[in-house]
């Protein structure tokens, strides 16, 4: 990095001050709104949080709240987010806190459920003013620019490793939790991966990438191999009710949540309905299948212990995986 550590410092926070986003994790700050926050924007954009933030601090409006709730409940506020491990862990986490108190260092976050590195760095720096820093990934590609670093990162793991140092280095210990969410909104929305605006950059003189010309070719990031596969699902309507599978308390991704019965196998003919969803490293093409009663398949597929009838009108108070739920709300208006 170019340039002397309190310039910058001083640089990327009055911009920070100056042009950040008006969120409501930061108009009414909290530690409450802070760990929700977190949660929920792990791997999913601000713009998609917003109106799932606010329904649900309507909810569970504070740790007392989240953790009296059944995670029925939980799952239920949840649907549509994805990623529903985010949302037990985040209810483990309400459960803990309201028995045993609020952690006061980065190590006690880190024991709790669904904290790891990152989200203990970001908790704890920005409600609490601990001096740890936040490496993710918009951060790490502000940083490969700013050492003008083309190593390879095989993952974030690697990338945190790599980048550790110059970010204890460079936080800002008087505001460490406003120095991490400025590094974060600078690569959320100046320092992108496409089409930097770097002319636009408050830290641009600092940039080793940028003087090079390589600012946006940077991060390197191996790229990840995609597994494909398809699943074949039933779509069952029978005397106003819909067939549905509850996935059981122990299911390693799924856990109280609802959705189409997968069949066996592939039946012949065309599925009444085609989507592709991606999760993690899986890209899955779901056929969905209109079959009658009588098809073999369908004997077998109502012999499996979670499988149940639901009557379309109490369609609204089963929690289903928010994909489902537009499927099924698609498939039941072109009966």
């Amino acid at each position: 990095m170019r340039g002397e550590t309190r310039s910058f410092r001083q640089r990327l926070l009055t911009w920070f001050d100056r042009h950040r986003r008006s969120l409501p994790w930061r108009t009414e700050p909290g530690l409450y709104k802070t760990v929700l926050s977190e949660f929920m924007l792990q791997q999913t954009r601000v713009e998609t949080v917003l109106p799932y933030f606010e329904r649900w601090l309507e909810r569970f409006p504070d740790f007392a709240a989240l953790a009296a709730a059944s995670e029925e409940a939980v799952l239920k506020e949840w649907e549509g987010l994805g990623y529903y491990s985010r949302a037990r862990n985040l209810h483990r986490l309400a459960r803990a806190i309201v028995r045993e108190g609020v952690p006061e260092d980065i190590a006690g976050w880190r024991r709790l459920p669904g904290i790891g590195p990152y989200t203990a760095a970001a908790i704890g720096s920005i409600a609490q003013g601990l001096p740890e820093p936040v490496i993710d990934g918009n951060v790490v590609r502000v940083f490969a620019r700013l050492e003008n670093d083309a190593t390879e990162l095989a993952s974030a793991d690697a990338a945190r490793r790599r980048f550790l140092p110059l970010a204890r280095g460079l936080i800002d210990p008087d505001r460490p939790g406003a120095f991490n969410e400025a590094l974060m909104e600078l690569g959320a929305t100046t320092c992108r991966k496409h089409r930097p605006d770097c002319l636009l950059c408050p830290v641009r003189d600092f940039c080793e990438g940028y003087a090079a010309g390589q600012a946006e070719s940077l991060p390197r990031l191996q790229r990840k191999s995609t597994r494909r596969r398809t699943v074949a699902r039933l779509f069952l309507v029978r005397e106003e009710t819909l067939l549905l599978e509850e996935y059981p308390a122990d299911a390693s991704r799924l856990a109280g949540l609802a959705e189409l019965p997968e069949l066996p196998e592939r039946p012949v003919g065309k599925p009444v309905l085609t989507r592709t969803r991606g999760i993690s490293s899986e890209s899955i093409r779901e056929e969905i299948h209109a079959l009658p009663a009588s098809h073999p398949m369908v004997r077998e597929v109502l012999r499996r212990p979670g499988v149940r009838k639901v009557p379309l009108p109490g369609l609204a108070s089963v929690s289903l995986s928010g994909p489902h739920r537009r499927w099924i709300t698609a498939l039941l208006a072109g009966r």
